[in-house]
């Protein structure tokens, strides 16, 4: 058996982050701190807010159908919001923190209103981080966290559902559904018969196709097997050469020192700010995972 401690892990983030930018790549999911020995990450207000909505989400689905709404969601949101107030999330300023906050709670008010498959019976996969061997021979493991899944008792099968909290829909070129294919098929027992995004700012419910799993499981591989290799051989280059791109710049401001440390997450990872202008919060909350 192969070592998982060895292994070449890969996620729907990460191999978003190698096909958009491999040096982003590189310092979001390879490059520690000389100091520390820690990874590093970069905190902003559209990531604290996706955070926090999740978590609060997330949390229902191991309590009973019956008690899953007993208290109040902004309530719990209040609570989880004090993990990232203030500049632990990327608040520069008390106006667009609470514009976020605002928007986080109108969605949670929008989940109570109509919660839909939040009351039904959920599955939930046994390991912290879900994952499995994408190829034992190449030792590349494929991980990652389903926000939830809906037992449907007629079929005995499972509805994947993705909480979308950022302004835009999902590309379809994205690469999120055939991953999630990939990891529930491969860690329970049940067929999967649905999947959907559920854009929690719209109040919509969005199914979509199950991608084939065979057509899957080479595309993944296939970029897998890119990543490794480029981890095998150093070689971590911006497409936009030496100047970056809007990727790999604001890692780039950590590792010279011009980014503002503001602790140290429950992963260890080094947790790092900028300050951003509207402009460019606009556009990244547009290439946010979340």
């Amino acid at each position: 058996m192969p070592d998982k401690y060895e292994a070449v892990w890969v996620s729907h983030t990460s191999i978003s982050d190698f096909l958009q930018c491999p040096r982003a790549y590189y310092l979001k999911n390879v490059y520690k701190d000389p100091q520390t020995h820690h990874k590093v990450q970069l905190m902003s207000p559209p990531l604290a807010l996706g955070q926090v909505v999740h978590s609060v989400l997330e949390s229902l689905s191991v309590l009973p159908g019956q008690e899953r709404f007993r208290e109040s969601l902004i309530a719990k949101f209040e609570r989880n919001w004090q993990l990232v107030a203030g500049q632990k999330g990327g608040f520069f300023d008390q106006a667009t923190e609470e514009e976020y906050k605002e928007r986080g709670r109108e969605m949670l008010r929008k989940v109570m209103a109509h919660p839909g498959p939040l009351t039904g019976l959920a599955v939930k996969i046994k390991e912290d981080l879900p994952h499995y061997w994408l190829s034992k021979e190449e030792g590349i493991i494929l991980c990652g966290k389903i926000d939830w899944l809906e037992y449907l008792k007629k079929t005995d099968s499972v509805h994947i559902i993705d909480f979308k909290t950022s302004k835009n829909e999902e590309n379809e070129s994205s690469l999120q559904l055939p991953i999630y294919h990939l990891l529930v098929h491969n860690c329970q027992h049940r067929d999967v018969s649905k999947a959907s995004y559920w854009y929690l700012g719209l109040d919509q419910i969005v199914e979509k196709t199950l991608p084939d799993l065979a057509v899957a499981h080479r595309q993944i591989f296939k970029i897998a097997k890119e990543i490794k290799l480029a981890r095998q051989l150093g070689r971590f280059k911006c497409p936009h050469g030496e100047a970056g791109c809007f990727a790999c710049r604001p890692f780039e401001k950590i590792i010279r020192g011009e980014a503002q440390f503001v602790g140290e997450n429950d992963y260890h990872y080094d947790v790092y700010v900028l300050k951003h202008d509207q402009n460019e919060l606009s556009k990244e909350e547009n290439s946010e995972l979340i």
